[in-house]
């Protein structure tokens, strides 16, 4: 059982969410689960702020309890934008206008950030995509591909990089993803080349000393977000060589509470 909580922590409560957990079996004596009991929480699929390795804080009787304050508490984030370019010879949804050139490019609406604005409601797919085609019928051979002109109007940042981040690349940060500062648009712009369909993304920043990923610094954070959660729960019994996958859960925090 896995349900979605307002951070405990009041510094943070408009802007964190926190995960309980509840691991139960009849079929497994769990074993000292201090230490063979190992978890794994993730947050809308991506790996790069995932919780590992959280200890139960209580038994009863069968059941494992994890309730932390602040151990197992995710940054809220913000509904992630979109576009969608099924029609690659047309502009679509978030898409301003084409250009035909070698390929098609889709420049997408300038983005701004949302950091100090109100949290806004906005239905989204939690950073992930979709490939998909009018008039086709086999999207995974008939789909093209497209040029895609990302941009952001901010204000340059010296010591950060930013980022356009989704899971169209597995929420990785790569050279190719990161934004180059137009000082005569003074807008942040970079280009991919992404198969045509439904994409969720946004962008955040990578500290250049330390690479730390920060995903709230222009999409900011809050409580309100909906977010999916999945609880992965491995098993190594006494004297085994591996873990076993014992459990899944899955929340969402359009059902957050208190």
């Amino acid at each position: 059982g896995a349900k979605v909580k307002r951070s405990r922590d009041v510094k943070v409560i408009a802007e964190k969410q926190s995960v309980d957990m509840v691991i139960s079996t009849n079929s497994i004596n769990f074993n000292n689960p201090l230490e063979t009991i190992k978890t794994l929480v993730i947050q809308n699929n991506n790996l790069n702020t995932a919780i590992s390795d959280l200890k139960p804080q209580y038994t009863l009787g069968n059941e494992l309890i994890y309730r932390y304050d602040t151990e197992s508490a995710f940054w809220g984030g913000n509904e992630y934008v979109y576009f969608e370019n099924k029609d690659i010879r047309a502009a679509n949804v978030g898409v301003q206008f084409i250009d035909l050139k070698d390929i098609y490019h889709n420049y997408l609406y300038t983005n701004i950030s949302r950091k100090d604005r109100p949290y806004t409601y906005n239905p989204d797919l939690n950073g992930n995509f979709q490939v998909t085609a009018i008039d086709r019928s086999y999207v995974d051979v008939e789909a093209d591909y497209a040029m895609i002109h990302f941009s952001l109007l901010h204000e340059e940042v010296k010591n950060k990089d930013i980022h356009v981040y989704g899971n169209f690349n597995a929420f990785a940060i790569e050279n190719l993803t990161r934004m180059e500062f137009n000082s005569e648009s003074g807008r942040y712009e970079c280009m991919l080349r992404l198969k045509q369909g439904f994409y969720n993304y946004k962008f955040v920043t990578i500290d250049k000393n330390t690479k730390e990923i920060d995903e709230g610094s222009i999409s900011g954070n809050f409580w309100q977000t909906e977010n999916n959660y999945k609880v992965l729960v491995y098993y190594r019994d006494l004297g085994a060589r591996f873990d076993r996958l014992i459990g899944y859960g899955e929340a969402s925090s359009v059902n957050i509470s208190n």
